[in-house]
C-alpha cells in the first residue's frame, strides 16, 4: 500500500537519515543518555516479561531494541527513517538476534498499514520521537487495535516547558530558552543541518486523547533536576554535583513539580479492556 508522507515527516526523516551513520558515535558514551536510557528502561521491564511482544515506534538504531530482545522480548522495531533501519539491522545481525528482533520502515502516523499488527503487550517509544508530529493524537488513537487488552504503553515525550531549558536564558541563549513557548505551529529543529519542525504535548493531552479505555499507570519527570543531554560537559565538569542530581531526580522524578517540568515526561498508561 502506498502511504502519502505529511511534509513534517518527511523533514524527519531526512533528518534522520543523514544522522543515522553517526547517531551511536555521537551519543552512547554520553554519560546522561546513558542515565535517561537506564530510567526508561527499568521502568519498562516493570511491565514486560521474557516472551513479550513490543511495538518500537521511532527505534532509531536500535539501541533499546537489542537491550529488550537480549532480556527475552520480541521486538518489532519502527522508523520512518531508511538509514536508522539499517543500521539497526545490521546491529541486530551482529548480536545474533535476527529472531527477536523484526524491522519496518513505517510513520508512527501511519500504523493502521504496519505488516506486524500484534496484539502487543507493550507499545514503546523512546527521547520524544512522537514530538516529530502534529498529529500525535492520530497516533495515539491507533494503539488500542494494536495492543492486547491489559497491555501497556510507555512514552517519553517532551512538555511545553522545561525548567534547565528557561534557565538557559541567563546565559543569553533566548531562542532556545523559550522555544517551547513558539511552539504551537511547530518549533524549529535540526539535525546534521537538516531542518525539520517538532511540537510539544502534555501529559493531559495524551490522556484525554486515549480516554477511558485506558488507564493512567505512571508520571515521571525525566532531566527535571538531571541537565539535558545536550549540556554534554556537565557530568566531566562537576561529577560530584551530576551524581547528586541523579539521586535526588530518582527520589522526586514521580512528585510535583518535577514530574511536569523536565526535558521529557514518561507516561505509562494500561490498556483496561
Amino acid at each position: 500500500m502506498s502511504v502519502i508522507k505529511l511534509p513534517e515527516e518527511i523533514q524527519a526523516e531526512q533528518a534522520f537519515d543523514k544522522q543515522s551513520a553517526v547517531f551511536d558515535e555521537l551519543y552512547t558514551a554520553n554519560p546522561i543518555i546513558q542515565y535517561k536510557r537506564s530510567r526508561v528502561r527499568d521502568l519498562v521491564l516493570k511491565y514486560v516479561k521474557r516472551g513479550n511482544k513490543i511495538l518500537e515506534l521511532n527505534a532509531g538504531t536500535g539501541e533499546d531494541a537489542v537491550y529488550f530482545a537480549e532480556k527475552g522480548m520480541y521486538v518489532h522495531a519502527t522508523d520512518i527513517s531508511e538509514g536508522m533501519q539499517e543500521v539497526l539491522r545490521m546491529k541486530a545481525e551482529r548480536h545474533g538476534l535476527q529472531d527477536m528482533i523484526s524491522t519496518e520502515v513505517c510513520s508512527f502516523t501511519n500504523l493502521t498499514v504496519l505488516r506486524d499488527k500484534g496484539p502487543y503487550d507493550l507499545i514503546f517509544s523512546n527521547f520524544a520521537g512522537l514530538n516529530c508530529t502534529s498529529q500525535l493524537d492520530i497516533v495515539l488513537k491507533s494503539f488500542s487495535g494494536l495492543l492486547r487488552p491489559g497491555g501497556m504503553i510507555v512514552l517519553v515525550i517532551m512538555p511545553g516547558f522545561c525548567v534547565w531549558e528557561t534557565l538557559l536564558s541567563l546565559r543569553g541563549n533566548f531562542k532556545t530558552a523559550f522555544r517551547r513557548f513558539r511552539s504551537r505551529n511547530g518549533a524549529d529543529a535540526q539535525i546534521e543541518g537538516v531542518k525539520f519542525m517538532c511540537w510539544y504535548y502534555s501529559p493531559d493531552f495524551v490522556i484525554k486523547t486515549l480516554g477511558s479505555e485506558f488507564r493512567l499507570f505512571g508520571l515521571e519527570g525525566l532531566c527535571s533536576l538531571v541537565p539535558p543531554s545536550y549540556l554534554d560537559s556537565f557530568p566531566s565538569k562537576w561529577p560530584r554535583l551530576f551524581k547528586s542530581l541523579v539521586k535526588l531526580e530518582n527520589v522526586l522524578k514521580d512528585s510535583w513539580p518535577w514530574k511536569n517540568i523536565g526535558d521529557y515526561f514518561i507516561i505509562s498508561m494500561k490498556r483496561r479492556y
